[in-house]
This record gives C-alpha cells, structure tokens and sequence, in this order.
C-alpha cells in the first residue's frame, strides 16, 4: 500500500458504494389525457355549458321571471292600445277634442253664474214669495223634460245606426248615449223610449231592450242640445262612430234647427225618498 492510498479522501472513496446514475422518474399517464390533448379551450368551453344542468330551484326562478315578463308587456300593449287613438289621430282633431272639453267647462260655468243669478234675485226681489213661485214653476219644467215626463224641443242632431250584420250591442248604444250626456243632451229618445237618468239597455236576441221595450235596427236617436257639441263628440278619433263602423254598422249623423223629443215616461212615485223641507 503506497502512501497515496493512505490518504483519508481515497479510503473514503473506497468505504462509499459507487455512484448510480440517477434515472428521470417515469410519469404515470394521466387519465383522460389523450381524450383532452387534441380539444380546444372552446370545445371545453361547450362541453361545460351544453346540455345544460338546471336545478329546482332555477327553474322555479325562471318560470316566475317569465311571467314577470309576460305581464309587464300584456300593461305595456293595454295601455299603448288605448292611448293609441289619440297618438294617431290629426292635429285639427286634438284641436276639435280640446275645444269640446272647453264648451263643457263654459256650460258649467253658465250654469253656476243662472244659479247665482237665480239666488240673487231671490235675496233682492221685493216679493220674494212670488219670485219663488215663479223659479219654482220654471225649475218644475226643467225637471220634466229631464224625467221625461214632458215633450221638449229645440235644436239638435239626429244619428241613425242601420245595422244589417246584427253586431251591435247594448253596450255600444249605451257609450253613445253617454258621450251626448257628457257634450251636453239634455233630451234623448231612441226608436221612442225616452231615455232618461236611470235608463238601462240590455241586450236582447239579436236586438236591444231599453228599459225593457225591445228595438231593432235601425237605431235613431233624437237629441237635443248644442249641435256644434253633440256632433263632434261622436266623430271624436276612436269615439262612437268609429266603433260602430269597425262592427260594420253603418253611422249618419245630422244636425237640425228644431228637434222633438215627443216619447213621455211616467212621473214615479217615489217608495221612500221624500222632500226634505217638508
């Protein structure tokens, strides 16, 4: 043995086992991995989303925002649909409705100034008796012509509806007689019933009954009042006329110098209500 072996670092070398090469560790194939190696990250993007998982509880969610949905465009269609009349219709027409709704304001106020006119003289009348009287007898025939107890006439407008399908109803005739209230009649008789403050119109067969008496078609009104108020208010846009002619009714309106509403009701007796100055 040489000197050089008795070196400590060479009978350390001699003590230790020779070095083994180390090997790369072999990787275990990962499931799925050639499935996924040729996918792209946009089919993944599909495969997750497509076919859907939907729980309960989502769509119970869906279901009730559906039918939020569905109710708010049923307002939306109702209220665009009854507005829609007047956002189609003409500038002279919106003129026309705005100058109707002025000539009612003006007869109200007539009618309050012949109130106060009618209480002032009574308050400064030298024989307040006697002008009672009088006012009395005045306000009694007023009162009959609206009753229909008494004949009337004066200028007005006459509207006949010749209706050969058999499509109009009570109802329609009612909003005609409710349009002419509401620009002014103050006297109106169809086909001779009078039509007065509780009149009622039912339908009956192909027909109508006002107040029970059964009419048929033609229908003819007979109406007193302003003619300048009476006839506009049923040529309004999507007013009276116009309805009647989407049922395929056919609708003359006239005006006249002098009107004569001659069908009388009754004067009824009241069951239970009774003047309160007595």
């Amino acid at each position: 043995m040489s000197h050089e072996d008795e070196r400590p670092e060479h009978r350390l070398r001699r003590e230790l086992p020779e070095e083994v090469a180390a090997s790369a560790p072999s990787e275990a194939p990962v499931p799925g991995e050639r499935a996924t190696s040729g996918v792209t990250g946009r089919q993944r993007l599909v495969q997750g989303l497509w076919p859907p998982r939907v729980s309960r509880a989502q769509l119970i969610v869906a279901v009730l925002l559906f039918g939020l949905g569905f109710g708010l465009a049923v307002q939306v269609a109702s209220n665009s649909n009854s507005d829609s009349a007047l956002r189609g219709a003409r500038q002279e027409d919106l003129v026309r409705i705005l100058d109707e709704l002025d000539d009612r304001t003006q007869r109200l106020e007539d009618e309050k100034q012949g109130l106060q006119k009618q209480r002032d003289e009574l308050e400064n009348s030298s024989d307040q008796a006697e002008e009672a009287r009088k006012q009395t007898a005045e306000k009694e025939k007023q009162l009959g012509i609206l009753a229909g107890t008494v004949a009337a006439q004066g200028p007005g407008i006459t509207m006949t509806i010749d209706d050969t399908k058999g499509t109009v109803q009570a109802d329609m005739l009612l909003d005609a007689v409710q349009e002419l209230r509401a620009a002014g009649a103050e006297a109106i008789q169809v086909n001779g019933v009078r039509v007065v403050a509780n009149t009622y119109l039912s339908d009956s067969g192909k027909s109508v009954s006002v107040d029970g008496n059964k009419i048929n078609a033609p229908y003819r009104f007979k109406v007193i009042g302003k003619p300048q108020d009476l006839e506009p208010a049923l040529n309004i846009p999507g007013g009276v006329v116009q309805t009647l002619e989407k049922e395929q009714a056919t609708v003359t309106v006239g005006r006249s110098a002098k009107i004569v509403v001659d069908a009388l009701r009754a004067a009824k007796q009241p069951d239970y209500a009774r003047s309160s100055s007595q």
